[in-house]
């Protein structure tokens, strides 16, 4: 029986940190992954999925471009060419991770690891035996039992399509699917979103998501609210005919479900070793990472914590530093901004309006929405909304939210500010770079009322 000092189960970003860095501290590691390295987020997940963003975006670009003085004619719109050289980017990034595991010294295995006892873990012929196991699998789509759900697909499956669909419904209301659909609805498919609640991303600033619905409806999405799908029934054409809970029909080349994830524990034979979950199925662990069984432990998706990769990436370099580094020390969750790469894009950090009010005495907000100046020479209507939440007690900047252009790339920099307690005094206080969208963080003065 092969014998390490830590074995990973799962390659994807959290596993693969954590066993590059123990290997880094001196550990014999070993990691097994039954698809392919680099999770959900590089395989099948945020990466090909911002590079299909961008190429729905750039419909908008070329119509705004002419107000600039250029002159350019659009010859249409190759699917098959953006998924070839996805995959071919993919395919590329894949290798990257083996080779920094290689790297690293770290014995890679193809295969799916399945618990056997708390210190023994079986990858298809082979057994193994592990000081510390790692639990690094990540999460997978949630797909609702309703009749038909098979003529479906998940976002896994988004990826792979053949064709671009002419017609499509995109279910749910979350970040996966506002951006499939702004993706959908850029590239010239006939978009319907729906969602069974009365708005869309929830748990984020009722402003933002009031904002955002209104935008996307701007740009083409049917929305529909307070609605969802009863059944699936494939037609003589293959086309999907969908009824509705409110009772309408509608029949489309596509039907794609973005109603969460959920964590994948399937395979791992978890009640083996006694490892206890939670009430969604995740794997419960400490702040250190580590489960109810003292040597087992897990990072990322599979934990239910925060389903975002520099989260999981975070937590899993925290577990090496600490069990196999000399330097304890566990990931910090307060403060971690976040994007939804939709159309227009929406970013964050900290406290919503409404959780602020929940946990402080006093808050003010304020809120400015504009007309970027790009889209001034141009008949974009797009405006941006630009928030900041404030304990007016202490000043401190406590939340701070935005959908418009770039907005992701605006937030790290206030992610930066907040985490390191930044009042709303040195907001004012810093000097804006004019003109940029990004000046407006440092220019609002006035309270909302």
């Amino acid at each position: 029986m092969n014998k390490y000092d830590l074995i990973v189960i799962g390659g994807g970003s959290g596993g693969v940190r954590a066993a590059r860095i123990a290997a880094g501290h001196g550990a014999k590691v070993a990691i097994c992954e039954e698809h392919r390295y680099g999770g959900t987020c590089v395989i099948r997940g945020c990466v090909p999925k911002k590079m299909m963003v961008y190429a729905a975006h750039y419909a908008e670009d070329f119509h705004d471009s002419a107000s600039y003085g250029w002159s350019t004619t659009v010859n249409g719109f190759d699917w098959s060419k953006l998924i070839a050289n996805k995959d071919q980017e993919i395919d590329r990034l894949n290798g990257i991770y083996i080779n920094l595991l290689k790297n690293a010294g770290v014995e890679i295995l193809n295969g799916t690891g399945r618990l056997v006892d708390a210190n023994t873990v079986q990858v298809g012929e082979q057994t193994l035996n592990a000081d510390k196991i790692l639990i690094a699998t990540g999460g997978t789509p949630f797909m609702p039992d309703i009749p038909g759900i098979e003529h479906a697909i998940s976002s896994n499956e988004v990826f792979h399509l053949d064709a671009q669909p002419n017609s499509a419904i995109v279910v749910g209301g979350g970040y996966i699917a506002v951006e499939f659909a702004g993706i959908f609805n850029g590239i010239g498919t006939d978009t319907s979103l729906v969602y069974r609640s009365d708005q869309i991303l929830r748990g984020f600033d009722n402003d933002i998501r009031k904002h955002l619905a209104n935008e996307i409806v701007k740009k083409g999405i049917d929305l529909q609210l307070n609605n969802n799908i009863q059944s699936i029934e494939l037609t003589d054409d293959q086309r999907k005919q969908v009824r509705f809970t409110n009772g309408t029909e509608k029949t489309v080349d596509c039907v794609l479900f973005a109603t969460g994830r959920k964590p994948a524990i399937e395979s791992l034979n978890l009640g083996n070793a006694g490892v206890e979950l939670g009430d969604k199925g995740e794997i419960k662990v400490d702040k250190y990472s580590r489960t109810n069984i003292d040597n087992i432990f897990a990072v990322g998706d599979v934990t239910d914590r925060i389903a975002l990769t520099p989260v999981a990436t975070m937590e899993g370099h925290a577990f090496a530093d600490t069990f196999f580094g000399n330097n304890e020390r566990f990931a910090d969750h307060e403060n971690v901004p976040s994007a939804v790469f939709s159309q227009p894009p929406v970013a964050t950090v900290g406290l919503t309006a409404e959780q602020a009010r929940e946990r402080f005495n006093s808050v003010d907000t304020y809120t400015s929405e504009f007309r970027v100046l790009k889209h001034t020479l141009t008949e974009n209507t797009e405006r941006t909304l630009m928030k900041l939440i404030v304990d007016a007690d202490s000043d401190k900047v406590i939340g701070a939210h935005m959908a418009g252009p770039e907005a992701a790339e605006i937030m790290q920099g206030i992610a930066i500010a907040i985490k390191a307690g930044a009042t709303k005094a040195d907001f004012n206080a810093t000097v804006g770079i004019h003109p940029s969208t990004a000046e407006e963080f440092c220019t609002m003065r006035t309270k909302d009322s």
